[in-house]
């Protein structure tokens, strides 16, 4: 057995999520990927993966193998870069991860247009809206929102004004109690966005204190996707908040109007972030040489946009 090659079937096959995929992915027999997965559980001694008819789950061992795995393979690959001629030919899968809005709308067309000038790459584009561990979840990329808490990483700085705003419709501002500070907010319906908080809001500090002032509220609305908070805010159903560009061209347009912006939080800068040593690899050297200047363009023309919210 090739242990190496059966590492890749395996990996490939939990994230494609079943054997069939796989096959397809690897060109490959389904009869020979699920022989390569038997023959490593039959190494390892353990079963690896939970086989329905339909999809894969991991066991607990299998979880621990897969994420050792996927380390493994991304050393190897690192390795025969460096051992190699190829330094400037960029190739192979490139995963990159990215908030689902924000990836969607921004780093998508930039990533097809990166995809055309280097045909001998792949893409895999994550949209997630929960933190990525890039290193064992095999991220090459990821596009993130937030000051960086991981120095391990390396960082480019491609942004920062990203703003956290209130917002609400026009209509159901002039039929409900005034918003004029954020204690203000217990006297109206919440629509939650699961990322922003599910029963608290925090603000800056009132003058004379250091201290964020937090609203704790009971949302009359929980959800989980910002196209949903915004357009049943659009519809007057509440208040929430999002990130400013989430709503920019809603609040152009007239359907929310910000409030409370004298008490935002500080805006968040927007970095790339690559896996320390994975910025030498040529698909991931090309693709920031690439992406930054690119979303550095996006990402001003969307502060712009959101400076002139009120």
């Amino acid at each position: 057995m090739d242990r190496i090659d059966a590492m890749r079937v395996f990996v490939t096959a939990v994230d494609e999520g079943s054997l069939a995929a796989a096959a397809r992915r690897l060109k490959r027999s389904p009869t020979a990927v699920s022989r390569a997965v038997s023959l490593l559980e039959q190494h390892v001694g353990v079963e690896l993966l939970h086989r329905t008819t339909r999809n894969l789950k991991l066991s607990e061992a299998g979880q621990r193998y897969f994420e050792a795995c996927r380390r493994v393979l991304i050393d190897l690959e690192e390795a025969d870069i460096i051992a190699g001629a190829e330094r400037s030919s960029p190739r192979g899968n490139l995963t990159v991860s990215a908030p689902p809005i924000l990836g969607e709308e921004v780093l998508r067309p930039i990533l097809d247009n990166f995809l055309r000038e280097h045909p001998s790459v792949s893409v895999r584009l994550l949209m997630l809206d929960r933190f990525v561990n890039m290193v064992d979840e095999g991220v090459d990329v990821a596009l993130r929102i937030g000051d960086l808490t991981d120095s391990t990483h390396i960082s480019t700085r491609i942004g920062g004004d990203v703003r956290r705003v209130v917002v609400a419709s026009p209509g159901y501002l002039s039929s409900n109690p005034v918003i004029d500070e954020p204690s203000d907010l217990s006297k109206h319906q919440i629509i939650a966005f699961s990322n922003f908080g599910l029963d608290s809001w925090s603000f800056t500090p009132a003058r004379g204190s250091s201290i964020p002032r937090t609203v704790h509220f009971l949302p009359r609305y929980v959800v989980n996707s910002v196209r949903a908070a915004a357009s049943s805010a659009a519809g007057g159903m509440g208040v929430t908040r999002l990130y400013s560009y989430h709503v920019a061209d809603l609040v152009r347009d007239g359907r929310l109007q910000v409030v409370l912006a004298a008490d935002e939080p500080a805006a968040l800068p927007v970095h790339l972030l690559a896996p320390r040593g994975r910025n030498a690899v040529p698909k991931v050297r090309a693709f920031l040489d690439f992406a930054v200047p690119r979303l550095r363009v996006e990402l001003a023309r969307i502060a712009m946009q959101s400076g002139s919210l009120p």
